[in-house]
C-alpha cells in the first residue's frame, strides 16, 4: 500500500518510521532542497513522545543532543537583574520525562533513523491530489498513491489543497515569535540569557554541542501584523520595528539578524479544524492541529499524532474509512487540551504590563526557594492540564496480517 507523506521535520519522519514496520510503502516528499537548517529553536519533548523515541530506538541519539539549558535569567529594560530561574523546576513539575533539544537535530536524528525504509524526495512539492490519489508535482512526474498526509507544518500546503485557505482554520492568540542563528558571542553554555520589558521579550541560549547560538524574541502586538509568512525582508523589518530601541545585547542581535540565513518568524497562531481527514488524505501535527508555536507542546503532539496516525492504519488494515476516524477519536482529547492550555501559556508567556514584570520576578524567586517535590505537587494540585502530556495513554499497535489497497 502506498503512502505519501508531505514534510520532512518532526512528524512526516515519525510517521515513516512508523508505517513502514508495518509493510506500507512509503515516500516523503519535502519542498527544500535538503533537511532544513532554519535557526531552528529549543523544542520540548515530554514523557509519551520520550517513550516514542524509546521505542524508535532513538532516544540515546536524542539525549546526546539535548540543549542542557539549566538557567534562565532575564534583565529588565534598564539592565537590572529581574529573575533568575532554575528550569529544571518548571519542566520537572510539568512532566516526569523532559528533555529539550533543537528542532533542527531532532530532525536529522529522525530522517537518520528512516532513510533507509522510506523514499525521500527533496526539492520537490505536491500542486494537486485528485479524489483517487492521482498527485502532481512541481518538478516530479505525476504518481499515484492510495493515502496521502500532510505533515507540512502550519502552513501546510496539502491542507490548502484540500481543505482550503489556511484563514478558515486559523486563530491568532496574540503574538510573534522569532528565532535566528547568531554567534555566541557570550559564551553561553547551559543558560539562556534575556532582557524583558512589557509586551516583549528577547534572548539568547546555545548548548555544548552547538558552535553557534539562538537569538529568540516574543512580542505581543494588539492587532495581527501585515506580512507573508515567506517575506522575510519583511519580518526582520517588522522585528526591528518591535526591539529596535531595547538596550542590553538587543541591538548586537538585530544585526545578527540581518546578516544570517537561517531564521524563523511566525504568528502564535492557533490550528482549528473540526476533522483533519478528507477522502485518502489526513493531516498530522502542526498541519492539522498546531496549538500554538512555543506555547502549546507542538512538538510532542506532533510525535504523538505520527505514532497514533500509523498504529491505526495498520491496526485497521489499511482502511482509511475507519482509520482516520479511530486517529481522530485517539488523538482528539490531546490535541483539545493542547489548545486550551497554548491560549493560557500565549497570554502569560511575554508580561503585558510592568506590573506584569514585577509580578513574574516575584514568582519566580518563590519558585526558586520551594523544594522541587513541593512544586510539582503544588502543579498536579493545579489541574490536569498543567500536566497534560504526561496524562496521555499510548496504545500499543500490532500490524496486521495484510493491508488493504486501492480497488
Amino acid at each position: 500500500m502506498r503512502v505519501l507523506i508531505s514534510g520532512a521535520s518532526i512528524a512526516g519522519p515519525v510517521l515513516a518510521y512508523w508505517l513502514t514496520r508495518y509493510g506500507f510503502d512509503v515516500t516523503v516528499v519535502e519542498r527544500a532542497p535538503a533537511l532544513r537548517k532554519t535557526g531552528g529553536h529549543a523544542v520540548d519533548l515530554f514523557r509519551p513522545a520520550m517513550d516514542i523515541a524509546e521505542r524508535m530506538g532513538v532516544l540515546d541519539d536524542v539525549l546526546a543532543k539535548k540543549t542542557g539549558t539549566e538557567w534562565l535569567t532575564v534583565y529588565d529594560e534598564a539592565g537590572a537583574p529581574l529573575a533568575e530561574l532554575e528550569l529544571r523546576r518548571i519542566f520537572g513539575a510539568v512532566s516526569d520525562r523532559h528533555v529539550e533539544i533543537m528542532r533542527d537535530d531532532l530532525s536529522e536524528i529522525l530522517y537518520d533513523a528512516t532513510r533507509h525504509d522510506a523514499a525521500y524526495v527533496f526539492g520537490d512539492s505536491i500542486t494537486s491530489i485528485a479524489g483517487d490519489g492521482e498527485v502532481t508535482f512541481e518538478r516530479g512526474a505525476p504518481a499515484r498513491f492510495d493515502l496521502v498526509i500532510g505533515a507540512d507544518g502550519l502552513h501546510s500546503n496539502v491542507r490548502r489543497l484540500v481543505f482550503g485557505p489556511e484563514s478558515r482554520y486559523t486563530t491568532w492568540i496574540g503574538g510573534y515569535l522569532a528565532v535566528a542563528s547568531v554567534p555566541n558571542h557570550l559564551g553561553l553554555d547551559g543558560r539562556m540569557v534575556g532582557v524583558a520589558g512589557a509586551g516583549r521579550m528577547g534572548g539568547m541560549y546555545a548548548a555544548a554541542h552547538m558552535a553557534d547560538a539562538r537569538a529568540m524574541f516574543l512580542f505581543r502586538t494588539e492587532e495581527p501584523l501585515d506580512y507573508h509568512h515567506r517575506d522575510v525582508a519583511r519580518q526582520k523589518e517588522l522585528l526591528r520595528a518591535h526591539f529596535g530601541d531595547l538596550g542590553w545585547e538587543i541591538p548586537r542581535l538585530l544585526d545578527e539578524v540581518e546578516r544570517t540565513p537561517a531564521f524563523y518568524f511566525d504568528s502564535i497562531t492557533q490550528l482549528r479544524l473540526d476533522t483533519w481527514s478528507r477522502g485518502r488524505v489526513s493531516l498530522v501535527g502542526d498541519a492539522g492541529y498546531c496549538p500554538g508555536p512555543a506555547v502549546g507542546g507542538s512538538t510532542s503532539l506532533a510525535v504523538v499524532g505520527a505514532y497514533v496516525l500509523a498504529g491505526e492504519l495498520a491496526a485497521h488494515g489499511g482502511d482509511h474509512t475507519r482509520a482516520f476516524p479511530a486517529y481522530e477519536a485517539e488523538l482528539g482529547e490531546y490535541v483539545r487540551r493542547s489548545r486550551a492550555f497554548a491560549v493560557n501559556a500565549a497570554r502569560r508567556i511575554v508580561p503585558g504590563s510592568r506590573f506584569d514584570l514585577w509580578a513574574m520576578a516575584r514568582l519566580v524567586r518563590l519558585i526558586n526557594h520551594v523544594p522541587v517535590g513541593l512544586t510539582r505537587a503544588a502543579v498536579k494540585l493545579a489541574g490536569r492540564n498543567m500536566r497534560l502530556h504526561d496524562a496521555i495513554r499510548l496504545k500499543d499497535y500490532a500490524a496486521p496480517r495484510e493491508t488493504t489497497s486501492r480497488p
